[in-house]
């Protein structure tokens, strides 16, 4: 591995050191691999933009990945030559390696990553890293598929890229909106513990980094670009989309054993409950919570009474109803994560697969707390009236609807891993 100039050397675009006047110091790194033709325009481009339009002191890192053309000679070209950049030579390809090694070692107060392509468009950076200086957040994405973007793309690629993002949405209950977009930010201070638990070192590198800092509380900001498609693309679709299924089933199997947990990461303070916008807000979230609980559990009716109809045409009636009322569960569940106890701001989600099954061991409570109260009431009364009966059913269900609404909001709400 080598550095023009030194790991430890920040070569800041407006001099030596950064200005005054400039609060912050801002990395972009720019990995290439066979780049020779695109390199040399992409830095210029980038460069005079900066010079132009960024308040922020800046330095351009080149991380060249075993390239095996000219890319190596322009490279250090450009770092001789040009105030402000250097590269990171690294022996091996992979995205995810040159971004880890490069963020690692920067000594920058955010650190940038973009495609040497340019696809996105530059007038983004400054949104970009804007609510990272300040404080507001930790990580921004830029994405193709936020309200306001603009996208130039085949139908291909905008079919795979908006059925990849849908997927990881549903399976891991994020809330970001285009994972893969190869423009992204970070205050170094947190990136680092992150960088530590990211196994991957080639394209599921940006999901896995993301996915991470979701569940684990962190603020990810969107900002919604401009981006034309690179004819000269060289990703493997195919092949990187497999390589992702598989990177999501491993993130997934790391959330339930506890790995995805990441220690030394900052906490943002939750809501006093003194202050009085706080009360307000705590007040609020109840009633959602309760509104919300009461329709998401009156449609999962229907859908229990639906599928039990459908069901009975070719099954028993208790098969049937254990059937349909267990994915009446899992669907009541899901939507209630999703939508009744979203997980507060600064505070790590649970598990989706935690959640469903502790929603399953509350289901066999209330399922046994109903048949419970039934067999009780023939036990003391041989044969009960129809009233009674009904009565008795009626405040065992309203007893156990009210205890999973409990217990849920608990599971739901409760910082993770407390």
């Amino acid at each position: 591995m080598t550095n023009h100039p030194s790991a430890g050397q920040a070569a800041w675009g407006s001099g030596s050191s950064a200005p005054p006047g400039r609060t912050a110091t801002v990395e972009i790194v720019v990995p290439v691999h066979n780049e020779e033709r695109a390199l040399a325009g992409c830095v210029d481009v980038l460069r005079d933009h900066l010079a132009r339009a960024f308040p922020f002191a800046w330095s351009i890192t080149i991380v060249d990945n075993a390239s095996t053309d000219g890319t190596p000679d322009i490279a250090a070209g450009l770092a001789a030559r040009l105030p402000g950049v250097r590269l990171l030579s690294l022996p091996r390809k992979g995205r995810g390696l040159a971004l880890r090694t490069a963020w690692t070692r920067s000594a920058a107060d955010v650190v940038v990553y973009m495609d040497v392509d340019l696809s996105t468009g530059l007038d983004a950076l400054l949104p970009l890293v804007v609510p990272l200086v300040n404080g507001h957040s930790d990580i921004s994405v830029g994405s193709r598929l936020a309200p306001g973007a603009r996208v130039v793309r085949g139908p291909r690629r905008e079919l795979i890229s908006r059925c990849y993002n849908a997927l990881i949405r549903l399976t891991h209950g994020v809330r970001f909106s285009d994972a893969q977009c190869g423009f992204k930010a970070a205050r170094t201070d947190v990136i680092r513990p992150l960088l530590a638990r990211v196994e991957d070192d080639a394209w599921f590198f940006d999901t896995e980094l993301l996915l991470l800092a979701a569940y684990n509380g962190l603020r990810v900001h969107e900002v919604p670009v401009d981006w034309v498609e690179d004819v000269d693309s060289r990703v493997h679709l195919v092949r990187t989309v497999l390589d992702d299924l598989r990177g999501l089933v491993r993130v997934a199997r790391a959330k339930v054993t506890g790995r995805a947990r990441v220690p030394g990461l900052p906490r943002r303070p939750a809501l006093r409950p003194a202050h009085p916008d706080a009360v307000l807000a705590a007040d609020g979230a109840l009633r959602w919570h309760v509104a919300s609980f009461a329709v998401v559990g009156a449609l999962s009716t229907v859908a229990h009474l639906g599928l039990y109809a459908a069901l009975r045409l070719a099954v028993p009636v208790l098969p049937a109803n254990l059937i349909a009322l267990s994915i009446a569960t899992v669907l009541n569940t899901e939507a209630n994560r999703r939508l009744t106890f979203p997980a507060p701001n600064g505070r790590a989600p649970r598990s989706p697969l935690r959640i469903h099954v502790l929603a399953m061991a509350a289901f066999g409570l209330y399922y046994a707390l109903t048949s419970g109260a039934l067999l009780t009431l023939h036990a003391v009364v041989p044969d009960p009236p129809s009233g009674l009966e009904l009565a008795v059913l009626v405040g065992a269900c309203a007893l156990g609807t009210v205890g999973r609404f409990l217990v849920l909001r608990r599971w739901m709400l409760h910082p993770a891993g407390k």
